[in-house]
């Protein structure tokens, strides 16, 4: 599991080889890198790489080539923005921005040269990456209806179309997922099988689940509708979704299976074995035995049936829901929208908004330690009213108010982020716009201006955080979630713009791109499969079991993992037994030369702070791309 810090219990702790942070690999001295967006540019955008240097290289001439070398376009690279670390003391900024002709091109700098990357139309460069992240979700696909693929998927875990449902369980510990006790059962069976794993382990979350599904929705109405695969995408999660949610007895499911089980208890929990999830159907286990709850897997409900449910995921379910039924009706099939329009009511309906305590997210709270929820509900309703619009439903301009009083409660609270699966204010905002253009709302509890400047807050606190930072990225590479949050950022940039008509934030949001795709100290895309250099090893079991580790084919294309993280992650992490183990060049870790003394990145099977993948990762990069695709 991506976000907690405790290793299993039968997981041996080893101590990193390789480089220590700051340390330069074993060459005959450091020399000089340029940086670039692996992928390309959008002939409109603006383009900047990066030199990176032991020392600053005032008056430094660049020149852009094409692919013979042809000399396309000359200038002097930028002051230094700062240092990256003691060994690399100097970055500076390339702008290449005025070279527009698309082509295949390399830059040169100081004896150093460019990966190659491209210059061209957004949806020659970014749908590709689009539909490369599609197919991700594809792999991570649980149940009968699996697709093959290159990394060879079978069918998995049919056991969860008879899974029992078990009280709330207890951890040894809040930041834990230890087990104090065995699981009690305490209702009958249900039929959760069916949707996508969370991410390199075989978990399922409705918390996770619906963000991202919310996120392949929005983009599935609005840039992609022709996509058969994406449509076979949302169809699968929304298959399992529409089973997580008990309409007639009111109650919502939000987890299939446990992570970490006891040595104690003598139990065996999903995080405890390395393994490929076919092999969970073939296990011959009962009731008692350490194995049982890998096979047959126990399902936990935000509440007791008829209880009212937490506010983030009834807002983020029904967001999901309300979206369905908007593609339904686009698609022509009202019966499909009805049906969803009915689910998403129905979630909303039974929202807990008093006397909150902590948000259930997942078991134990630690995995996803959200406190936003006010977000939600403003998603939930404002998709409700946007879908109500479609269906002339005369609840649409309650669903409006809604919307406008849960982004009053949010503008009004402490919990105030930016895009990402902690905080879905940037759609909301976005969508209740949208939904207040459509008229026939009367006086409402917030303005649009007050929306826009909220997302001009969101986009406003990039831009001050990237003008600290030598490379010009937002986030903090020593906190979790480099690469969502940096597509989080480019993805609101595009937003703002289609909102407003204001590009002001345009080129920001395109350097945040342009960070996880390769523009980064490192030199490392944070999307498998994608530029010249990826993660090749990543912590997920079918792409370690099943594909290559030196990146070629097959690979887990258009994954995106987490990205560089804190140093503090990475000092005792263990290969999990039955892993296949990373091979590495003359002894070295390639990215241990760029590492500083508060921030790693690890391409080790290991390394789950740097390359496990995640559902939620990806769609956010999936969001970006899509909007990227409508750029010149």
């Amino acid at each position: 599991m991506k976000r907690l810090l405790t290793a299993a219990a039968t997981v041996a702790l080893l101590v990193l080889t390789g480089a220590a942070p700051g340390a330069q690999a074993a060459t005959a001295g450091p020399r000089p890198f340029i940086r670039v967006d692996q992928v390309g540019y959008a002939s409109s955008e603006a383009k900047r790489a990066y030199l990176l240097a032991p020392h600053a290289l005032a008056g430094t001439k660049y020149t852009v080539r094409d692919r013979d070398g042809r000399v396309l376009l000359t200038g002097r690279v930028g002051p230094s923005a700062g240092g990256w670390n003691a060994t690399y003391q100097s970055v500076q900024p390339i702008d290449f921005t005025a070279l527009g002709v698309p082509g295949t091109y390399t830059i040169e700098a100081a004896g150093a040269v460019s990966p190659t990357f491209k210059v061209g139309f957004g949806w020659d460069l970014f749908g590709p990456l689009a539909a490369d992240a599609v197919d991700f979700f594809t792999v991570q696909r649980d149940g009968a209806d699996v697709v093959p693929g290159l990394l060879h998927r079978r069918p998995s875990h049919l056991a969860d179309r008879t899974a029992g449902v078990y009280d709330t369980p207890q951890f040894t510990d809040p930041e834990t997922d230890e087990l104090a006790a065995v699981p009690k059962k305490i209702g009958p069976t249900v039929d959760v099988e069916g949707g996508w794993f969370d991410a390199g382990d075989f978990l399922k979350f409705t918390h996770s689940a619906a963000y991202a599904l919310s996120e392949l929705l929005y983009v599935q109405r609005d840039v992609r509708g022709t996509d058969r695969a994406l449509a076979a995408e949302t169809t699968h999660e929304l298959s399992w979704l529409d089973k997580m949610w008990d309409a007639k007895h009111k109650v919502l499911y939000v987890q299939v299976g446990i992570g970490s089980g006891s040595e104690a208890l003598n139990l065996v929990g999903d995080h405890d074995v390395w393994r490929l999830p076919e092999a969970d159907d073939a296990l011959n286990t009962e009731p008692g035995d350490p194995d049982y709850f890998v096979k047959f897997r126990p399902v936990f409900a935000a509440a007791k049936p008829g209880q009212k449910i937490t506010p983030n995921l009834a807002g983020r379910v029904s967001a999901a829901f309300a979206l369905a039924a908007q593609d339904a009706v686009l698609r022509g099939d009202w019966s499909a929208a009805a049906h969803w329009m009915s689910q998403a009511t129905s979630v909303y309906a039974q929202a807990k908004t008093t006397n909150l305590g902590e948000l259930v997210t997942a078991f134990p709270h630690a995995f996803y330690p959200e406190d936003s929820w006010a977000d939600d509900m403003e998603y939930g309703a404002a998709e409700l009213a946007r879908a109500g619009r479609l269906m002339n439903d005369p609840r649409t301009d309650a669903w409006v108010h809604d919307a406008a009083h849960w982004a009053a409660v949010y503008l009004a609270s402490d919990s105030r982020d930016t895009l990402n699966l902690y905080d879905t204010s940037a759609l909301a905002h976005t969508e209740l716009i949208r939904a207040m253009r459509a008229g026939f709302f009367g006086p409402v509890e917030v303005s649009e201006k007050q929306l826009v400047a909220d997302l001009k807050r969101q986009l406003d606190a990039g831009v001050t955080a990237a003008a600290g930072s030598p490379f010009g990225q937002a986030v903090n590479v020593a906190d979790f979630d480099a690469a969502t949050r940096s597509f989080g950022f480019a993805a609101t940039a595009r937003l703002y713009q289609q909102i407003t008509g204001d590009a002001r934030y345009a080129a920001f949001g395109t350097h945040q791109r342009d960070f996880a795709l390769g523009a980064n100290a490192w030199g490392a895309s944070m999307m498998i499969g994608e530029g010249s250099d990826f993660p090749q090893c990543p912590q997920h079991q079918v792409a370690n079991l099943s594909g290559s580790l030196t990146g070629g084919r097959p690979v887990i294309k258009g994954a995106i993992v987490n990205g560089p993280n804190g140093a503090d992650n990475f000092t005792d992490l263990g290969i999990p037994d039955g892993a296949r183990t990373c091979p590495v060049v003359d002894g070295a870790d390639r990215f241990a030369a760029f590492n500083t003394d508060d921030s790693i990145f690890l391409d080790d099977v290991r390394a789950w702070p740097s390359v496990e993948p995640a559902l939620d990762f990806t769609s956010t990069g999936e969001l970006a791309f899509a909007l990227d695709t409508l750029v010149p």
